[in-house]
């Protein structure tokens, strides 16, 4: 069986083609390796890899005898797409279409299309479920949500299957970890461990579902899994339905410390919310998923 990963040398992405090798999948990648919050990009031997760009090169003869697209190339950080939203629609709407339309010709059994939990908003309450209306407040959560939208319309109008899954801030081994905009657990290991400031958004109380890279990743396999009949097209959360601070994070990281770690505060960002929170009931009902992992337990492990 051939799979492909599109985004497969990312922090989500590789744990995908790792996990599909496993379970004797022949894998074919696709990566502009172009994501700036990446320290580094990861790839398997077992592997087959082509850098391409999924907006603007051709890529239908790499999806040939495929049955299931893992499609997670992106422009994926919020504050980055404030600053170039031209890029972030190329890439994460033509090229979602470019990509469901290579599936479409090449009889692809299933498109798994990796979504954001940013596209909830402010506007709806917790928990959040999947048959909510989008509350896009950045270009990255609209290019998102404008991505699912051209799944349902492939499902619609040509038949292609296609599950999207509404991940809920991913941590573990290869998160990305440059930069000030890199994703916050990442971001604060990589402070501590430099001796520098751990910069807490202001005011900190803001909560967050985190889910741990294993769990994404079995998701992925429970959707791919999952029967084509029952579930043509539908959208799930990925997340623990437990939140916590942003204080509670910095105060688990390292707490060996002993008062050597340094927090400051700095202002608020534009465009993210308060609180994040899943409800993941149809998700481990129709999917067969469920979290294994707890942040408490995980954080410090890696």
């Amino acid at each position: 069986m051939i799979s492909l990963v599109t985004g497969g040398c990312g922090f989500i992405g590789s744990h995908i083609v790792d996990k599909l090798i496993t379970l004797g999948h022949e894998v074919h990648v696709i990566d502009d390796l172009s994501a700036q919050e990446n320290e580094r990009f990861y790839y398997n031997d077992q592997a087959t890899y082509w850098e391409k760009d999924i907006s603007k090169d051709d890529c239908s003869d790499i999806f040939s005898g495929v049955s299931y697209v893992f499609h997670l190339a992106a422009r994926s950080r919020i504050q980055p797409t404030i600053g170039s939203p031209s890029s972030c629609f190329e890439v994460n709407v033509v090229g979602t279409q470019r990509v469901l339309e290579w599936s479409r010709l090449n009889s692809v059994k299933r498109v798994i299309y990796s979504g954001t939990s940013s596209l909830y908003g402010k506007q709806n309450k917790i928990p959040f479920t999947p048959n909510m209306p989008a509350d896009c407040l950045n270009p990255y959560s609209m290019s998102k949500w404008m991505g699912e939208q051209v799944c349902k319309l492939y499902n619609q109008l040509y038949g292609v299957h296609s599950i999207v899954l509404r991940y809920f801030n991913v941590y573990g081994p290869r998160e990305p970890i440059k930069g000030e905009y890199a994703p916050v657990i990442g971001l604060f290991k990589r402070q501590i461990r430099s001796s520098e400031f751990v910069t807490v958004i202001s005011p900190g109380s803001q909560r967050r579902d985190f889910t741990y890279i294993d769990d994404v990743v079995e998701a992925n396999i429970c959707a791919m899994n999952s029967s084509t009949t029952d579930i043509p097209f539908n959208i799930y959360n990925v997340g623990t339905g437990k939140n916590y601070s942003i204080m509670e994070i910095a105060d688990m990281l390292d707490p060996n410390a002993e008062g050597l770690k340094k927090i400051k505060s700095i202002p608020k960002r534009s465009a993210e919310v308060k609180e994040t929170l899943a409800d993941i009931e149809s998700t481990m009902r129709d999917l067969g998923w469920f979290p294994k992992y707890k942040l408490e337990d995980k954080i410090n492990d890696y």
